[in-house]
């Protein structure tokens, strides 16, 4: 299998770089986020890639680091996600990103992606949240707190996001909000101190 390819860019197409390496020109298809990232015609670049073997077709995926190529991969297993749809997501999300929408549960932030609807993005958030600390740069705190019922949280954190949620913010902002209070004020922490804390976060 092939797990990387440098060489220069001979063409690019709506989703695709063509690359050539040492005069064999690979198709590879890509995100649109590394499309961006690639240098113009006639110049190097490298792609981590990943290999597809089907029965009638043989298609390399290009990336621009190797994380990106591990959600590419790890969306995927997420019934209902084929390699259009994670690079679809892969387009609008960069890898951490996408590791924080998904410990924070933050399905609208998934569905922006072309392809990916309210009910799958709803799997994908539930099916990897808990992979997505280990694929990304993930705070501890704010994974912990992220979920409808955060376990381990501490009851006066679990009140201050119910009270941010109750004044018309987003749960994974107020989950956020509150996670940061938290390193602030220490785990003791009140929840009243946690809301008016909260608060600055979200109005800055």
């Amino acid at each position: 299998m092939i797990g990387k390819l440098k060489g220069l860019i001979d063409a690019y197409g709506e989703d695709f770089v063509i690359l050539d390496v040492n005069g064999v020109g690979y198709v590879v298809h890509c995100s649109t986020r590394t499309l961006q990232k690639l240098p113009r015609v006639g110049e190097a670049a490298a792609l981590a890639i990943e290999t597809q073997v089907r029965e009638d077709s043989i298609k390399l995926f290009g990336f621009a680091s190797d994380a990106e190529r591990d959600w590419f991969r790890l969306l995927q297993s997420v019934q209902g996600v084929g390699a259009k749809v994670a690079l679809a997501i892969l387009s609008i999300l960069p890898a951490n990103d996408l590791a924080s929408a998904i410990a924070m549960q933050d399905k609208a932030t998934v569905a922006r992606a072309p392809g990916v609807g309210p009910k799958l993005a709803a799997r994908i958030v539930a099916e990897l949240k808990d992979k997505a600390p280990a694929f990304g740069a993930v705070d501890p705190a704010l994974a912990r707190l992220s979920g409808e019922e955060p376990d381990g949280a501490p009851s006066a954190a679990r009140d201050a996001i119910s009270a941010l949620v109750n004044l018309g913010y987003g749960r994974p902002q107020a989950a956020a909000a509150v996670a940061e209070s938290l390193k602030q004020l220490g785990e003791g922490a009140e929840a009243g101190a946690l809301i008016r804390q909260g608060l600055r976060e979200l109005v800055r």
